[in-house]
């Protein structure tokens, strides 16, 4: 009698202790970013002192996000915003962001196209004023990213500072290891022509070392007319151009049209990722099976 009024006891006890929390933990900073790959980044950096989630998919069109109500309501409560910046996220300006830190992904990173004439605004597109907004698809521009990160959760909280150096610095040497890999891969076609259907690519083109010669949209977001394409036809032929890259989004009756009257391979890479280092395994295994089909 006296064990089975032991065990009563012990299992009322454990029944008024609190079960542990699984979402918004408390000792954790929550952030939001506008992208995957700022998550996947700001992961890397915060570790298990931070929760994050993206308020668009790598499938989305980042220009256009609705943000949902449940997403919305995570916002207010979040800790830190990171963003892509510069006109990328045009969306952003309806949320109410005015009272949380923000950090720019893009205060420290060398842009390209600044000089580049941009989208009427009667065009109706998404306008880049500022320069291409792309610029996370070049895998060293993860340095100074990252580094804007961590100076973001320094600032939130400073105690921690050591702790996300150190996973800074580890995510960095993981990451440096790899770009001479998919150097490596992709050095035998440094120099290859190619089109691109959208202009997300001139980053990663510099990097691997290709020369874009044309991209299908003539501005931003507007999809080219049949004098464009005639044009655009023309330009491939007298180039020798024999790759073209479309993001997932692209118009597929557009690109099987261009791809058959150029003569030209399809490739379809991938602009964001749920996992910045696989994003850019995979864009290259992509390309280079593109490039070398034997």
């Amino acid at each position: 009698m006296i064990r089975i009024r032991a065990c009563v006891l012990a299992l009322a006890a454990l029944a008024v202790v609190p079960a542990p929390k699984t979402v918004f933990s408390q000792d954790r900073t929550r952030i939001v970013t506008t992208s995957a790959d700022l998550k996947s980044l700001s992961e890397a950096v915060g570790g298990d002192r931070v929760e994050v989630e993206t308020l668009s998919s790598p499938e989305q069109d980042p220009h256009a996000i609705e943000v949902k109500p449940a997403q919305l309501a995570r916002l207010r409560q979040a800790g830190l915003l990171v963003k892509i910046g510069l006109d990328h996220e045009p969306w952003l300006a309806r949320l109410p962001i005015s009272k949380l830190p923000v950090v720019d992904a893009s205060k420290s990173v060398r842009l390209l196209q600044t000089e580049t004439p941009r989208l009427r605004v009667e065009r109706k597109a998404h306008v880049h004023a500022y320069g291409n907004t792309h610029y996370w698809l070049d895998p060293y521009n993860a340095h100074p990213i990252s580094a804007s990160i961590l100076a973001g959760l320094v600032a939130l909280r400073p105690a921690d500072e050591a702790f996300f150096e150190a996973n800074r610095a580890a995510f960095i040497s993981l990451l440096n290891s790899k770009i001479p890999e998919w150097e490596a891969t992709l050095e035998p076609y440094r120099g290859t022509k190619v089109v691109v259907v959208h202009n997300s690519w001139a980053y990663f083109a510099e990097r691997f070392g290709l020369q874009i010669v044309a991209a299908v949209e003539p501005h931003p977001g507007v999809p080219p007319s049949a004098t464009e394409l005639a044009t655009l036809f023309k330009r491939m032929r007298e180039t020798g151009v024999r790759i073209l890259i479309a993001d997932p989004n692209a118009n597929p009756a557009l690109v099987r049209q261009i791809a058959e009257k150029a003569e030209a391979k399809p490739v379809t890479l991938l602009p964001s990722g749920k996992d910045y280092i696989a994003l850019f395994d995979e864009n290259v295994k992509r390309l280079s099976a593109a490039l070398n089909p034997g």
